[in-house]
C-alpha cells in the first residue's frame, strides 16, 4: 500500500496472468498479479468486479450467487469513513475542522494506524499528507518546498489521510462479508492490495506475482515479474515507489515521503511486499518499510514473527537485488 502520494484517485492497472483478468490500479505505484491457469472461473466460482475508492476491485468466491450488492455496500461504509474524496466523509469532516462522531469502524482503523506508527518510530503517519502535496505529490506544486516550509508543515501537521491503511482494511471487510455466508475460498483484492483464503477455481493456492520494479516499467505489470508468491489464508499488500517520481533540477524525486523529516526518501528499497493476518496490517506496514529502507525493515521483522517480506532493492552494482523472510517461499516467473 499500496506501498502507497498514498491517494485515494491514483489508478494504476493489475495485470491477472495466463488468461485470467486485468484489474486496475495505482496506489503504490506497483503491480500485483492474481494468476489462475485454469483460464476459465470453476463452476461454483463467482467473480465481482467493480469501482471502489478510486481503483478496481474483484473478488472471486466460491459460492452458488453473487453477493455483489453486500460487497458494495461493505465497501461504501469503508468509504464513507476514510476517502478524503468523499465530502460527506468522516475524516473530510475531521480536516475541516468538525467533531462529527466516530464510529467503530473508524476507531478500529485510527487506534491501528496510532500502534503502527508507535512500533515504526513515525515511519508510518497518518498525517503526512500535507507534507506529501508540498512535496508535489498528490496536488501538484509547480515549485519544491523550502526548508522552512518542511519544517513548519512538520509542526502544524492536522490533516489525516487514511490511503496507506484504508484499502487494505477494505479488503479485510469484504473477507468478513464473504466469511458470514460461510465461504472459506475466496481472493479479495482492491487496487493492489489482497487477501486470500482456501484455495482457487483450480484447488490450489493461490499465485500472487509481484512485478518487477524497474523504472518505467508498464502499469500493466507487462515487464515482467520479479517473482510469485503463494497465498492462502493470508492477507498481502505491496507498496513502491519505481513508478511515482519525477526529476527537478537534475535530481529524483520519489514518491514516499519520511514523515519525521518531512522529506523524500533516498535508499535503496525499491519494492516492499508484506505478508500479515490481516490487510490493513500488511497495507500499513509495506508503507512504513518504504520509509524505514532494507536494513530497518529487517530489523523491524524480528520483532514480529506474524509478518513476512519480501523486499526488492538495488544492490551496489545498481542491479535488482531481493531478500525474503527466511519462511517465505518465493517462485521464480
Amino acid at each position: 500500500m499500496k506501498g502507497k502520494s498514498l491517494y485515494w484517485k491514483i489508478p494504476l492497472l493489475l495485470l491477472l496472468i495466463v488468461g485470467t483478468y486485468f484489474i486496475a490500479r495505482q496506489r503504490h505505484q506497483d503491480t500485483v498479479n492474481v494468476m489462475d491457469d485454469s483460464g476459465t472461473t470453476a463452476t461454483g466460482f463467482v467473480t465481482d468486479r467493480g469501482a471502489i475508492f478510486g481503483t478496481a476491485y474483484t473478488v472471486t468466491y466460491n459460492y452458488g450467487n453473487t453477493l455483489k450488492a453486500d460487497i458494495e455496500a461493505a465497501l461504501q461504509q469503508v468509504d464513507a469513513e476514510f476517502s478524503m474524496f468523499n465530502e460527506k466523509s468522516t475524516v473530510s469532516a475531521i480536516n475541516r475542522g468538525e467533531t462529527p462522531e466516530r464510529s467503530a469502524t473508524f476507531n478500529e482503523v485510527y487506534e491501528l494506524a496510532q500502534q503502527v506508527t508507535a512500533d515504526t518510530d513515525g515511519a508510518f503517519d497518518i498525517t503526512v499528507a500535507p507534507l506529501v502535496n508540498a512535496w508535489g505529490f498528490g496536488f501538484k506544486n509547480e515549485q519544491l518546498p523550502t526548508p522552512e516550509q518542511v519544517d513548519s508543515l512538520l509542526q502544524i501537521r492536522s490533516q489525516m489521510d487514511f490511503s496507506a491503511i484504508a484499502k487494505g482494511y477494505g479488503c479485510d471487510v469484504v473477507a468478513r462479508v464473504l466469511s458470514s455466508h460461510g465461504i472459506t475460498n475466496y481472493m479479495v483484492e482492491i487496487g493492489g492490495e489482497v487477501v486470500c483464503h482456501g484455495h482457487n477455481p483450480k484447488g490450489q493456492p493461490w499465485n500472487i506475482g509481484v512485478s518487477k520494479p524497474t523504472e518505467g516499467a508498464a502499469p500493466d505489470g507487462s515487464d515482467g515479474l520479479q517473482g510469485i508468491i503463494t497465498l492462502s489464508d493470508a492477507a498481502m499488500a505491496t507498496s513502491g515507489n519505481y513508478r511515482n517520481f519525477y526529476y527537478k533540477g537534475g535530481r529524483k524525486y520519489a514518491h514516499t515521503i519520511d514523515p519525521r523529516t518531512g522529506y523524500p526518501v533516498q535508499h535503496e528499497l525499491l519494492s516492499a511486499t508484506v505478508l500479515a493476518p490481516t490487510c490493513a496490517m500488511a497495507d500499513a506496514y509495506a508503507t512504513s518499510f518504504m520509509v524505514l529502507g532494507l536494513d530497518s525493515a529487517k530489523l523491524l521483522l524480528q520483532r514480529h514473527p506474524e509478518m513476512q517480506a519480501y523486499l526488492i532493492y538495488t544492490d551496489e552494482a545498481d542491479a535488482l537485488a531481493e531478500w525474503h523472510s527466511p519462511s517465505l517461499q518465493i517462485k521464480t516467473p
